[in-house]
């Protein structure tokens, strides 16, 4: 690749001058083992929780800004003016920035549990009690990186024709050059851990674990790791020839995989008229499938296609497949958007739907530039503008989504909630933990508006919903309240004539935290437990005993479940103690249960005080299990 000398200003139309070594070489170098040193001492504050950390508003932007900026200085030393450069760096850390600040912004409060804060890649804060997100989410990141390496490659292609925007032979050549040298940049960046590897291996034969341990440190993994990155992307530069050959060669052979992607996507569009859409409407993820496919044919296009020209260095059956598939773009996407519309008509938006509606935005510039190109003589020959008009449209689209303008989580939000509202979703069955763990700092907004305002008859439902979903401790416990149960009709109370608290009645144990530990008896309508009123604790008041499944299934002696339940200083009912059971018949078992025969015994065991703190000893009695009655 020609490249600039960043002290020179060269006019309008004078020939690019080549890198030079000394200048640029160095500064990438240098740039490199100071961007891996800031990301090393980002990733040390986090985990000891130290400034910046503590403030998500700037961390998470300098994280951004910290991550992508030294590489599009370091690809552009030798290629662009220094001003230009300087000013390219300033406006993408400045939009960086921002978007790293929204992003902060809206998911500040997200109430998650905490990972462990040693796991690499973690996003939380490793201090306990703190849910707060340090870094920034895994979409902004894909998608800026995605963003930055588009509006990267027009302003080379710009700064080499000295345009705003340059001709598409630029483009293409500044894009696929980019995209073959971060790609080499990744594969010597891994190779290069696989030769500390194995170096380290080699002083272990000869009991020195000094490599080993120094590669298991932050402090030498991540200014290594980046510092072989940049290294990389400079001696790939200074190859250009070799790059470019590389990518010929990959372009042909893409090329070549064209007619093998237009029989099988063709084949697939000409049985649609014959077993129609149904069939893809049952997969849930139709749209997303031919999104792929559609993609698939514009990467394979622009293989085939290239720069242009007459076509007639490409083999003829290439040009009639890349004709083809600019033809088969469009059907492909309709459907995808023909499914969107019907998901979000039946179900309403969602974050993932907003997002498939941005790509659909972009796929349909493509299919329809595509379908225009197909239709005319010649050799496809409005790609050049499709391609570059597309190019802007991906910008423009990525930095809506990852602002407020088109946010996924605060439409997504909306959407729902007017569902809610206008009776299209029930109350019963709304995803009330959508709006938590999935609506960002919308969804937690929402549900405190519902708690506040919920009325009508299904008013008390939805406090219920809303209470049971902010003690959840994971996106992934869906199991929602159901309506309160009688708990009189659920629990056989023994002796006979015994009657349980009022205030055990009336708690509302679907609404408790770690839900797993109650039986479903106190939840579910018609799951039956038998219950006892026994002081185990020895305070002078009852506790309830709950034995599960105790009276059902008596064919089928699983070991019966136990609960004692207290009650608190302020009248509230939790679990306090589970039954460690010896080893018995089962039928005999639930035949004293039935007829009530339970009764307190003194702990043979005494408790130990240990350093001040109380510690439980249980004995261990041997074959601990319910075991069937032999006749």
């Amino acid at each position: 690749m020609q490249a600039l000398d960043p002290s020179d200003s060269p006019q309008s139309g004078s020939p690019l001058l080549p890198l030079t070594l000394p200048q640029a070489g160095t500064r990438r170098i240098l740039l490199g083992l100071l961007q891996g040193l800031l990301l090393y001492g980002l990733y040390r504050a986090a985990k000891v929780h130290a400034w910046p950390s503590t403030a998500s508003l700037l961390f998470m932007p300098l994280v951004l800004v910290t991550l992508f900026v030294p590489p599009l200085l370091i690809s552009g030393m030798g290629h662009m003016p220094r001003r230009r450069l300087i000013l390219w760096g300033v406006a993408a850390a400045l939009v960086l920035a921002g978007l790293g600040c929204y992003d902060a912004w809206r998911t500040l409060d997200l109430p998650l549990p905490q990972p462990d804060p040693d796991a690499p890649g973690s996003r939380y804060s490793g201090l306990a009690g703190v849910s707060r997100p340090l870094f920034p989410t895994t979409a902004l990141v894909f998608f800026t990186a995605a963003g930055l390496f588009i509006a990267h490659s027009l302003m080379l292609a710009g700064t080499r024709e000295r345009r705003r925007i340059a001709s598409y032979a630029a483009h293409f050549d500044s894009a696929w050059t980019l995209g073959v040298q971060l790609a080499f940049s990744a594969l010597f960046t891994g190779v290069s851990w696989l030769v500390l590897l194995l170096g380290a291996q080699l002083f272990e034969l000869v009991k020195l674990k000094f490599l080993t341990e120094l590669m298991r440190e932050s402090w030498f993994a991540i200014p290594v790791t980046v510092f072989a990155f940049a290294c990389a992307m400079h001696l790939t530069d200074m190859r250009p020839a070799i790059v470019r050959g590389i990518r010929s060669l990959l372009l042909v052979l893409m090329s070549w995989l064209l007619p093998v992607a237009v029989l099988l996507i063709g084949g697939f569009l000409a049985t649609l008229p014959f077993i129609g859409l149904a069939p893809l409407w049952s997969t849930k993820h139709a749209a997303s499938v031919l999104l792929v496919a559609a993609a698939a044919f514009v990467v394979l296009i622009n293989a085939a296609w290239q720069q242009g020209g007459d076509g007639k260095d490409v083999a003829r059956v290439v040009r009639g497949a890349a004709r083809i598939a600019a033809l088969l773009v469009a059907p492909l996407v309709l459907i995808a958007v023909y499914a969107l519309f019907l998901r979000v008509r039946d179900y309403g938006w969602t974050g993932d739907r907003v997002s498939a509606a941005a790509c659909m935005l972009v796929a349909g510039c493509y299919a329809a530039g595509y379908f225009y190109a197909g239709v005319r003589p010649g050799w496809l020959p409005a790609l050049a503008r499709v391609n570059i008009g597309t190019a802007f449209v991906v910008i423009g689209v990525l930095l809506a989504l990852f602002s407020p303008l088109l946010d996924p989580a605060r439409i997504s939000v909306n959407s729902q909630l007017s569902r809610l509202a206008s009776g299209k979703a029930r109350a019963d069955t709304f995803d009330f933990a959508f709006l938590r763990f999935d609506g960002e700092r919308f969804g937690r907004a929402a549900l405190d508006r519902l708690a506040r305002t919920a009325g009508g008859a299904d008013a008390e439902l939805v406090r219920r919903q809303v209470a049971f979903v902010r003690k959840m401790q994971s996106p992934w416990q869906r199991d929602m309240p159901q309506p309160p149960v009688d708990l009189a009709a659920n629990l056989r109370v023994h002796p006979d004539g015994t009657r349980l608290p009022d205030t055990f009645l009336r708690t509302d144990w679907s609404l408790k935290e770690n839900l797993s530990l109650y039986p479903d008896c106190l939840r579910r309508a018609e799951r039956v437990c038998d219950a006892f009123l026994l002081d185990v604790s020895g305070d002078g008041k009852p506790e309830v005993l709950l034995f599960r499944n105790s009276t059902v299934h008596r064919t089928q002696y699983a070991g019966p479940d136990s609960l004692v339940l207290a009650q608190d200083a302020q009248g509230s009912w939790s679990a306090y103690a589970s039954l460690s059971m010896p080893a018995f018949d089962c039928k005999h078992v639930y035949d004293s249960l039935a007829a009530g025969k339970v009764a307190t015994l003194p702990s043979t065991v005494e408790d130990l005080e240990i350093g001040g703190e109380r510690v439980r000893v249980t004995p261990i009695v041997p074959g601990a299990t319910c075991h069937e009655a032999r006749p």
